[in-house]
């Protein structure tokens, strides 16, 4: 197939605009490497400048080197001349291969640091989005692409315009050589390196917009792989024979995307060489052009080997410098994705209350709504509801009613997009995040279950005494995991799970103990949330679990979602939801007498006990 050039698209209009706008990652890169390390940058300049600086010296001494060999073979001077010349420029090279240790040195404890900084400040972002973030794909695509290469990126980017820098110097000194050969060299040198960096960068951002389209391809790839090599799926990948489909999907992913790579890489290969074709025969065409001038006695055989040396140096250097602009093109456009992702609109929620305005008013709820974005209905839609301290609150309803919606926006992980929630007569938006998260203990049916020790498995139910184990053991006996926890060997030191060496695994039932512990551990709690917190565990460790909840929050707000009414019936209060509104509410007895839906729900529930 003949070799087309790079075809003109839609994309490449404004070409030149968009190559220059995306070096403004430029400086924020160089800022971001100087305030990493302000040693290493000031070390990384220094050596940049002097290796800017050695080659053309070398090459300036290696003519007097010659010229001092001639003078001395036709006895117009001494060798001793020559070899003085020789160990300058065996000095001038030992200095030069210094800088280039120094240079690599340098770069790789920047790669160390720098990379960190960057996972760091990603990672410092993300915990400032809100759970809506997580739970969109796009804004998951985003991450991605700002995590992959953000950390090499910024000192790639830094180390290419040090290496400009370094290049610029060393081309121009080059240059004040040339010149005194003919200034038309220099221009043969500029204008031979030109076309390869042209197409170079043109490509450059066609493989950046390729890596941009295809981020949910490789997030699936990066799925399949969690899911084949993870011990929490490998269970049921092999009991089902899933490996071979899902290791299938994986390749066919990758068919797919090593077309679009292959045939970019061709492209860009054949014609970065045959572009580079031209600065080949610059060079040769210079070569004969010394030559003859050499030959015709214009010039002396130390100046044609100086000239020599500097025209190919000089073309490699101007080469590296267009390389290393498309180089930075391409690491901008890249950083763009990091600092797109450092820089998303986050709407600050926290206020500054830290105590209610009207102190054992509880919970309320004022006419509240809640859509998730892109959503066609409300998943909570003119709720109302009033829950007093001391209260014991059952949310029931089918799967998909909005109840665990309800514990989200209780807990201000979600903003109503309608109406308000009230702590103590304060509505949630306006309590400091610390304060109110120390107010509110939640434990949610997808629990995470933590590689640590047991014990710091409970405290992180209230991170300030994560290492606290008198805390560990109360919790934990509140939660009713203290009889499988002191059996252990090494008891609350236990490690848990199978990722690191000696980890033991729980059944379901006693991670739901741990995570429940979790909650007793904000001691000082006024709301304690519960979200199918029995559900993997027998009726009468149930029955155990609840009654010893209803003893120790006699004081406090208790919130449980269940689907066992044996359970719902103990809680002094029930709210029924049916597609996110409040159909009915009240104790069991009411509801029972109302022969509504809270009572043919229990009423089924209970004939399969018959």
């Amino acid at each position: 197939m003949p070799l087309a050039p790079p075809t003109p698209t839609n994309d490449d209009v404004g070409f030149l605009q968009r190559s220059l706008g995306v070096f403004q990652y430029t400086g924020r890169a160089v800022d971001l490497v100087w305030t990493t390390n302000k040693s290493l940058f000031v070390a990384l300049l220094t050596l940049t400048v002097a290796g800017g600086l050695i080659p053309a010296s070398i090459a300036w001494v290696g003519k007097l080197i010659v010229d001092a060999v001639v003078a001395a073979a036709a006895g117009d001077g001494s060798a001793r001349e020559a070899l003085q010349w020789v160990a300058v420029e065996a000095g001038l090279v030992a200095l030069r291969a210094g800088t280039r240790h120094g240079l690599s040195v340098t770069n790789q404890l920047l790669r160390a640091q720098l990379g960190h900084r960057v996972n760091v400040l990603i990672l410092e972002k993300a915990q400032t989005l809100d759970l809506v973030h997580f739970e969109d794909s796009e804004f998951y695509d985003q991450m991605t692409r700002a995590r992959r290469e953000a950390s090499s990126r910024p000192l790639g980017l830094v180390q290419k315009s040090f290496g400009v820098v370094q290049n610029g110097i060393s081309l121009v000194s080059y240059a004040g050589l040339l010149l005194a050969f003919s200034p038309w060299a220099v221009l043969l040198l500029t204008v031979a390196s030109i076309p390869a960096f042209i197409a170079e960068t043109r490509f450059a951002g066609r493989a950046f917009r390729i890596f941009k389209w295809r981020s949910p391809e490789k997030r699936k790839q990066m799925y399949l792989e969690t899911v084949v090599a993870r011990e929490d799926f490998a269970k049921e990948v092999k009991l089902l024979r899933l490996g071979p489909l899902l290791v299938q999907r994986y390749q066919d992913i990758f068919d797919s995307l090593y077309d679009e790579d292959r045939d970019l890489t061709v492209r860009r290969g054949a014609w970065g060489y045959a572009l580079g074709l031209l600065s080949t025969g610059a060079l040769y065409g210079a070569y004969a052009w010394i030559v003859l001038t050499t030959a015709a006695k214009t010039i002396s055989l130390g100046d044609m080997t100086m000239y020599l040396l500097v025209f190919k140096q000089g073309q490699a250097a101007f080469s590296a410098i267009l390389q290393a602009i498309g180089g930075m093109y391409e690491d901008n456009l890249y950083l763009s994705n990091l600092y797109e992702f450092l820089e998303i609109e986050v709407q600050s929620v926290d206020g500054t209350a830290t105590v209610g305005a009207e102190p054992g008013d509880g919970v309320r709820f004022e006419d509240v709504s809640f859509r998730y974005p892109d959503a066609q209905a409300d998943a909570v839609s003119g709720l109302s509801l009033h829950i007093r301290p001391g209260q014991r609150l059952a949310l029931v309803g089918h799967n998909g009613s909005g109840k665990t919606t309800l514990i989200k926006l209780l807990t201000r992980l979600y903003t109503p997009t309608g109406g308000r929630i009230l702590l103590d007569g304060t509505d949630l938006q306006d309590w400091q995040g610390e304060a109110l998260r120390r107010r509110v203990g939640v434990i949610f049916q997808d629990f995470v279950k933590y590689q640590f020790l047991v014990g710091e498995n409970i405290g992180v139910g209230d991170v300030d005494r994560i290492e606290d184990q008198p805390a560990w053991s109360d919790a934990a006996d509140k939660g009713m995991a203290a009889p499988f926890i002191e059996d252990f060997p090494d008891g609350y030191t236990t490690q848990l799970g199978r990722w690191f060496k000696g980890g033991r695994e729980l059944s379901i039932g006693q991670w739901q103990k741990i995570a429940l512990s979790r909650a007793f551990m904000r001691t000082d709690a006024d709301v304690l949330v519960l979200d199918e917190p029995t559900s993997a565990m027998d009726a009468e460790a149930e029955a155990q679990i609840f009654q010893r909840l209803m003893d120790l929050t006699s004081d406090q707000i208790a919130v449980l979602i269940s689907h066992r009414f044996s359970t719902v019936r103990m809680a002094d209060h029930i709210v029924v939801l049916d597609g996110g509104v409040l159909v009915e509410q009240g104790s069991h007895e009411e509801l029972m007498a109302s022969e509504g839906p809270y009572a043919r729900l229990f009423t089924l529930q209970a004939a399969g006990y018959l």
